[in-house]
């Protein structure tokens, strides 16, 4: 399967620690480096504008899929190869989820985390076979992957689920894991 259309959710603030920043810039330089379009939520502001940035300083294409009301507040970029407006941030995830063959997630607070989660479930009901992956920076995740065990643990996820994640703390590493992934099907009610 290969990632040529990536969505990628990601803070649109930069966080507390620098190396957010550092590797949204090293996720956006080797989209551009392996010819893959990034698909993200259009602003221009914190980890979303450094990965946008960076695609477009390595000439990679850039789409963004803005809400209405977020590009009233002039926070969209508006130097991208694309630029979606919707009305709500519900037909923005739709959009975004139809343009991508794969989905990650870099560190971010709870829209991101939303995002990510939405179309994970999707894979988990059989919605879609794209990849879902986790960009782990300086652990980020590893108190929510800590979570998802839990979940597992408790009996309210299928322990199968948990390798339709792809979790990596390297850019590349992880498009290359993804671009390798089988997507598997487990019913959750059989």
């Amino acid at each position: 399967m290969n990632i040529n259309h990536l969505a990628v959710f990601c803070g649109s603030s930069a966080g507390t620690e620098p190396t957010y920043v550092e590797y949204a810039k090293e996720m956006g330089k080797y989209l551009a480096y392996s010819n893959r379009t990034l698909i993200y939520g259009g602003a221009q502001v914190g980890c979303m504008g450094a990965l946008a940035n960076a695609t477009l300083e390595h000439n990679g294409d850039v789409i963004g899929v803005i809400p209405q009301k977020l590009k009233d507040v002039e926070i969209a970029h508006e130097q991208l190869t694309a630029l979606h407006t919707v009305a709500t941030m519900h037909e923005r995830k739709a959009k975004m989820a139809d343009l991508a063959d794969g989905f990650v997630a870099l560190p971010g607070g709870a829209g991101t985390l939303e995002e990510w989660f939405e179309v994970f479930t999707w894979s988990q009901l059989g919605y879609h076979t794209k990849p879902c992956g986790l960009l782990n920076v300086n652990g980020f995740f590893n108190p929510l992957i800590a979570m998802l065990e839990h979940t597992v643990e408790q009996g309210f996820m299928n322990e199968t689920y948990l390798d339709l994640i792809i979790i990596d703390s390297d850019p590349r590493q992880l498009l290359e894991r993804m671009d390798a992934f089988q997507p598997t099907y487990a019913a959750k009610w059989s």
